[in-house]
């Protein structure tokens, strides 16, 4: 006997991508509906070789269903993921609003499964931000051998993380560029995001941080050790799929670069490419598509004791989001649900 999954928010990128996995993975489903909101009802998804149409989230009752992946906004989250889990449905929610609801875990399977356990607080698993997850991943192997007391990041966010108006909006300035009178203005961006960089991701803190970079300080704090130090600078490129990250650890154990290499090759979910040579790195047009978190250019940095530094790439959509969604809802099974 398999399980009884819901996908809510399936036509946007993150539930297409949910429902992919979900067959790719063969997860065990005995059902499977696929919600989305009114304007969208009716609407057809694929499911493997099944072709689905999307119910009214707002009137669907989610009373005998086992899980839900919620891949919506956290406005309309706020309304119904509480729905389904009191319906005795548990939610696996992709948005940001759970995520630092202390009786909620937070979860990337490589890192803290064993958190699972604790969905029984509220019905409900959060997801973590897509520039955290594939961090942590990571950073999980070399902390628990030389103990990690500070990381600083700068990330380089594609444009998918934003949604389908940002992937649009990046091909048609691209194009506009090269066409006189197709010109296009930023819209979903506050600057052109053809051609250009902006170190500006969600809505800026008193701090001066941005709430991207107090979300990923925030998250690996949870879901990793809240001892370690954490300080990001997060921007979005003009990249359609892929995040890439430059990270600087600092241990409280010295940590060789070539040991630092052969502990990520043994990591779950990690695959190094690091050949010290042109092309020998992974960059994020390599990675669509793909479940791995992917590192290269691991090498010692000098200027700190106990330092180095390393280059890291994963699909934002699949890793980031809708692949860790699956692999939270395969961790539950196994652990907790034992069906299928």
């Amino acid at each position: 006997m398999g399980y009884k999954v819901v996908v809510v928010g399936a036509t946007g990128n993150v539930g297409k991508e949910m429902l992919n996995i979900l067959a790719e993975r063969e997860f065990p489903v005995d059902e499977i509906t696929a919600l989305a909101s009114r304007k969208s009802l009716g609407t057809e998804v694929s499911f493997g070789d099944k072709t689905l149409k999307t119910k009214d989230l707002d009137t669907f009752d989610f009373t005998g269903w086992d899980i839900a992946l919620f891949a919506i906004g956290s406005d309309a989250t706020k309304i119904y993921a509480p729905k389904a889990a009191s319906q005795g449905c548990v939610v696996i929610d992709n948005s940001s609003l759970y995520r630092y609801d202390p009786q909620i875990p937070l979860i990337v399977p490589e890192v803290n499964a064993d958190e699972v356990v604790h969905y029984k607080n509220k019905n409900i698993i959060a997801n973590p931000n897509c520039s955290t997850a594939q961090m942590v991943v990571a950073l999980k192997p070399l902390h628990d051998r030389a103990r990690i007391k500070r990381v600083v990041v700068a990330t380089y966010q594609s444009v998918s993380g934003t949604g389908k108006e940002a992937i649009d909006e990046l091909w048609n300035q691209t194009k506009g560029i090269y066409v006189p009178g197709q010109e296009v203005a930023p819209s979903v961006y506050p600057k052109q995001i053809a051609f250009n960089v902006i170190p500006h991701i969600d809505v800026f803190l008193d701090s001066g941080d941005t709430k991207e970079e107090w979300k990923m300080v925030v998250e690996t704090k949870k879901i990793l050790d809240p001892k370690i130090k954490v300080t990001a600078t997060c921007v979005r490129v003009p990249v359609f799929v892929g995040h890439s990250e430059a990270i600087n650890i600092e241990f409280e154990d010295y940590l060789d670069w070539e040991e630092a290499t052969d502990i990520l090759r043994e990591a779950p979910g990690v695959l190094v490419i690091d050949k010290r040579e042109a092309g020998g790195y992974i960059t994020p047009i390599d990675c669509v598509g793909e479940y791995a978190t992917y590192v290269s250019r691991i090498r010692q940095d000098e200027t700190v004791e106990n330092g180095l530094n390393i280059w890291v790439v994963s699909d934002n959509l699949r890793k980031g989001a809708a692949l860790n969604a699956v692999q939270i809802a395969e961790v539950l099974g196994q652990r907790c649900l034992k069906k299928g």
